[in-house]
């Protein structure tokens, strides 16, 4: 068969290098891709959905990936299966768990899933009232997409008025920002846990961390994520088996009862305080950079979960995972998170075959058979090892092996596993 893999960034260069030696898989088209993705598969680019559709139907594509949110709570996954495409991603309304964050929390309400005290309002009045009832910091969030950015942490009273005020005038994010979303700040560790889900049957994937702060020490601004590794060890086989009870579980039944039953990816954005998860949010697609962490970790399996949530027959998929632990580092271009960057070549060093290690491509573009950096997060270096410290010291390797001008990284990724402040 012949598959396509909807997006750009390394989240689908990495779906693309995991599935790429799969002997049922004929070819791999990416939509649009990238710079990079091309050495993995074909890049395809159509002005609108309806070419897309047309070219799936005409080459009797097998199975969609679809990798970011923003096609998803569009509706393309809806318009697929209309078409009789196979798809691996959830309907725009099951997508609203990360179309809106009121939605979200609502629904944790309903349907008793911990998560931190909240209001979600369209009144400044209101905001300054419950803002005004909260010990600090101050969680604020554009109830819209925002890339990964409409959420700010407020510590002071007047920052958070600010923050909510500017928000509800569209200043900070447009549209997405008209509702807002108010809550508690949850002090713990976080988790990032990933589930395959086919409407009612799902499989946990290790638990990974994040890294959202661009420097080291968790400082400076936050990003779409620095870094990320799998699996976390401070994720205990009990705070998982709660996991999976009080919300994931509750999650699937109430979106089945709400006749928007869930089928892709269910992230659930999870902090964890004195031993409990609370629900911070969920994004309904693998995060990035985690997804690069996560699907090296498949022995065999992959596209067969892929198929099975499309099919609803998750319940009777065999896969298997290696046990061994995976780093990635993001290599981000000089002037992210802030602004574009100027275009810039890339110098790749070959590395020793014994350095477990890759490459996953995000912000790249090609000219000729030379990569450049186009801004942004440009690349992810994955380390894979026997433990944290192998895995840590290959991706590193990797990340040495990378020069482009004006390159940054963070020189800290996992301290969390490795016991450091």
């Amino acid at each position: 068969m012949e598959i396509v893999i909807v997006g750009s960034g390394g989240r689908e260069y990495s779906i693309g290098l995991g599935l790429q030696n799969e002997c049922r898989i004929d070819g791999i088209y990416f939509y649009p891709g990238n710079g990079a993705t091309s050495r993995l598969g074909k890049n395809i680019d159509f002005s609108n959905d309806q070419e897309f559709i047309n070219f799936a139907l005409a080459r009797q594509i097998g199975l969609v990936i679809i990798g970011p949110e923003a096609p998803l709570v569009g509706g393309l996954a809806d318009t697929l299966r209309e078409n009789g495409i196979l798809v691996f991603g959830p309907s725009a309304k099951a997508a609203r768990l990360e179309g809106s964050k009121a939605y979200m929390k609502e629904f944790a309400k309903r349907y008793g899933i911990p998560t931190a005290n909240f209001i979600q309002t369209s009144d400044y009045t209101e905001s300054c009232a419950f803002i005004e009832s909260l010990n600090l910091p101050i969680v604020v969030k554009a109830d819209g997409l925002c890339a990964g950015k409409g959420v700010i942490i407020a510590t002071s009273y007047e920052e958070a008025k600010k923050a909510a005020k500017e928000m509800l005038e569209g200043k900070s994010f447009g549209n997405s920002g008209k509702t807002i979303v108010i809550e508690e700040y949850l002090d713990g560790f976080e988790l990032s846990v990933f589930a395959l889900c086919d409407g009612r049957d799902f499989i946990v994937l290790p638990a990974a961390q994040d890294h959202k702060r661009l420097l080291d020490g968790d400082k400076g601004p936050n990003t779409g994520g620095m870094g990320a590794y799998a699996p976390a060890p401070l994720a205990t086989p009990q705070i998982l088996e709660e996991i999976k009870s009080s919300i994931i579980v509750p999650t699937l039944e109430g979106m089945e009862n709400e006749g928007s039953p869930f089928s892709g990816t269910l992230f659930c954005g999870i902090m964890v305080v004195k031993n409990k998860p609370y629900l911070l949010e969920f994004n309904v697609r693998f995060g990035d950079p985690e997804c690069e962490v996560l699907i090296p970790l498949f022995k065999n399996g992959l596209l067969d979960c892929f198929l099975a949530c499309a099919k609803g027959d998750l319940k009777n998929t065999k896969f298997e995972l290696e046990s061994k632990t995976c780093v990635g580092v993001v290599v981000a271009s000089k002037d992210y998170p802030y602004k574009n960057s100027k275009k810039e070549k890339i110098i790749l060093e070959s590395l020793n075959k014994e350095v477990e290690s890759h490459i996953s491509f995000a912000g790249v573009s090609k000219e000729g058979e030379d990569l450049f950096a186009t801004g942004g997060r440009v690349l992810v270096c994955v380390g894979k090892g026997n433990n944290i410290q192998e895995a840590l010291k290959n991706a590193y390797k990797q990340v040495e092996s990378i020069k482009f001008n004006g390159r940054q990284y963070r020189k800290d990724i996992a301290y969390q596993a490795l016991g450091e402040k």
